[in-house]
C-alpha cells in the first residue's frame, strides 16, 4: 500500500465517528436507532459479548466527543464514557454467548446469538439497526451493516464501548476464579503469557476448546 494511501487510511480510522447515519434516519421518522457491536471473537477464552445502544436524538456533550471505536480508547476513557451512556441512552443492554456455546455453534453463530440476546433484553424495540460490517439475520428489524462501522458510526462505536467494558470486567472476575492464567491482564487473548500458561497447565472451564491452539492439543470438554 502506498505511504500516502496508508496515511489517509490511518487518519480515517482515527477520526471521530459521526452521527450522520442516525441523523438521516431521524429525518425519515426513525427515532429509535440502535447501534449493535460485539467484542471477543478472537480470544482463546471467555465469552463473546454484544452491546446495543439507542442514543438520544442529536446527543451532545464532552462525553459524546470522546466516543470512538473501543479499540482506539484507553480503559480510562471507556470507563469515563460508559456512565454517561448508561444515563443518557434511551436503551442500553448487553448479551453474551458462553465458551461452550462458541464451541457448539461456531464463533459466527455464537456472535449472532449474543447480539439477539442483547436486542431481546432492550425494553424498547429499535426501529432500525446499525451494525459493524455484517447483517444480523432473523430479527425482523430493518438494518444497515457498515464496514468499519465501529470507527465511523457513533451508535456502533457506543455499542462497542459497552461490550468492551462489560467483557473486560467479566474476564477480571474470571481471573479470581482461575488466577493462574492472567485473565485480568490479557482478557483471554492469545498473548505470549496466556499461551505459556495454557501450555503449562492446560485449558480451564472458560477456554474455547474448538479454537487453536487448544484444539491442536487434542483436548475436549
Amino acid at each position: 500500500m502506498p505511504a500516502q494511501k496508508s496515511m489517509r487510511l490511518r487518519r480515517r480510522r482515527a477520526a471521530a465517528p459521526t452521527y450522520r447515519e442516525e441523523a438521516s434516519l431521524l429525518a425519515q421518522g426513525c427515532s429509535l436507532v440502535a447501534g449493535l457491536d460485539e467484542v471477543g471473537r478472537g480470544p482463546l477464552a471467555g465469552p463473546v459479548l454484544a452491546g446495543v445502544v439507542i442514543l438520544p436524538p442529536n446527543p451532545e456533550g464532552r462525553w459524546v466527543r470522546l466516543i470512538r471505536d473501543s479499540k482506539q480508547m484507553t480503559p480510562a476513557q471507556r470507563s469515563y464514557v460508559l456512565p454517561y451512556l448508561r444515563e443518557e441512552a434511551l436503551g442500553i443492554e448487553t448479551g453474551a454467548s458462553s465458551p461452550q456455546e462458541i464451541d457448539e455453534l461456531g464463533i459466527v453463530g455464537a456472535t449472532q446469538l449474543a447480539m439477539r440476546r442483547a436486542l431481546n433484553a432492550l425494553a424498547l424495540l429499535p426501529q432500525f439497526l446499525l451494525l459493524d460490517a455484517f447483517p444480523l439475520p432473523g430479527v425482523g428489524i430493518p438494518q444497515k451493516p457498515i464496514v468499519h462501522g465501529d470507527a465511523l458510526c457513533l451508535s456502533i462505536a457506543a455499542a462497542s464501548i459497552v461490550a468492551k467494558v462489560t467483557r473486560d470486567r467479566l474476564m477480571e472476575q474470571q481471573d479470581t476464579l482461575y488466577p493462574s492464567y492472567g485473565f485480568a491482564r490479557h482478557k483471554g487473548y492469545a498473548t505470549r503469557e496466556h499461551l505459556r500458561k495454557l501450555r503449562a497447565m492446560g485449558p480451564c472451564a472458560i477456554h474455547r476448546y474448538s479454537f487453536a491452539p487448544v484444539a491442536e492439543w487434542g483436548v475436549t470438554r
